[in-house]
């Protein structure tokens, strides 16, 4: 929660004067909240629309399975899709506003998901904002009944008092017992008027309608893939191409000028080398 200054307070520094205060505002910390595991189960229930997976698809099965049967149980499932969802999420302050930054495999599906991530958010602010309210519209309806028993109380003794004491001014002990009594009927009648106000405006506050979450800038699919970068990646691939076929070369030629044991153990890491390169690349790749 951040500081808040009440309206004394306000009222007093117009004077120079400096009043402490122990008020507070409440203040949502965003980034933890998009990163938490709440906002990602609950991201997992949604509907997305994928070229890959077709339309309406369950964020989770997108994650995990696709278009597959699942091989694992549930709970796994959705440990390794509250894992994937957080994983596509980057967020940053940026001055007195946050960056979303989705992370996915197709640009309408990142921008489909940014929008849906913002309405949980929305969403998960708002119940947690009632469910604060209840208790608090709870908290003061407990103190109101019991205020309003011991007003009705006090109330009660001042009216016997009267009753029973007619002519009470040539008795001092009299007199101080009304005003005791007088005094605990005003101090119960302020804590009872007081309650009740509060409960009004939490009434207020509950069925008032909140912007818990401001877009500046609406999601927008991108126009160009972040990543991986393909040039990037043809230039490893040939630096390693290069290397392994001049070192396969030199094994070659090494084997040729030596005898038979050592063309033997030259063919064994020949054959070593060739069944590592073929364990390196995707298996994609060696079926296209």
């Amino acid at each position: 929660s951040g500081g808040g200054t009440s309206q004394a307070a306000g009222i007093a520094s117009q004077f120079g004067i400096n009043l402490p205060t122990g008020q507070s505002e409440p203040q949502w910390v965003y980034t933890e909240i998009i990163e938490s595991r709440t906002l990602a189960r609950a991201m997992l229930k949604r509907k997305f629309d994928t070229e890959k997976y077709g339309t309406q698809k369950p964020l989770l099965q997108i994650l995990t399975y696709g278009n597959q049967e699942p091989t694992v149980g549930l709970d796994t499932l959705i440990k390794s899709g509250v894992d994937g969802v957080i994983g596509m999420i980057e967020i940053q302050l940026a001055g007195s506003f946050y960056d979303l930054t989705i992370t996915a495999s197709e640009p309408i599906f990142a921008r489909d998901f940014a929008v849906a991530l913002i309405e949980e958010l929305d969403a998960h602010q708002r119940e947690y904002n009632k469910a604060k309210t209840s208790e608090t519209k709870q908290f003061i309806l407990e103190r109101i009944a019991y205020a309003e028993q011991e007003l009705r109380a006090t109330e009660e003794a001042l009216k016997n008092f009267r009753d029973r004491n007619r002519r009470i001014e040539n008795s001092p002990t009299l007199q101080l017992e009304q005003q005791r009594l007088l005094r605990e009927v005003s101090v119960l009648t302020g804590v009872f008027t007081s309650l009740k106000q509060q409960l009004e405006t939490t009434k207020i506050e509950e069925v008032k309608e909140s912007e818990y979450v401001v877009v500046l800038d609406p999601p927008e699919a991108p126009l160009a893939p972040s990543g991986p970068g393909k040039r990037r990646i043809v230039i490893l691939a040939g630096f390693l191409g290069i290397g392994l076929g001049v070192a396969i070369g030199f094994v070659c030629d090494y084997a040729k000028n030596s005898n038979e044991d050592n063309k033997k153990k030259m063919s064994q890491v020949k054959s070593l080398i060739i069944k590592n390169i073929t364990d390196f690349i995707p298996k994609k790749l060696l079926k296209k």
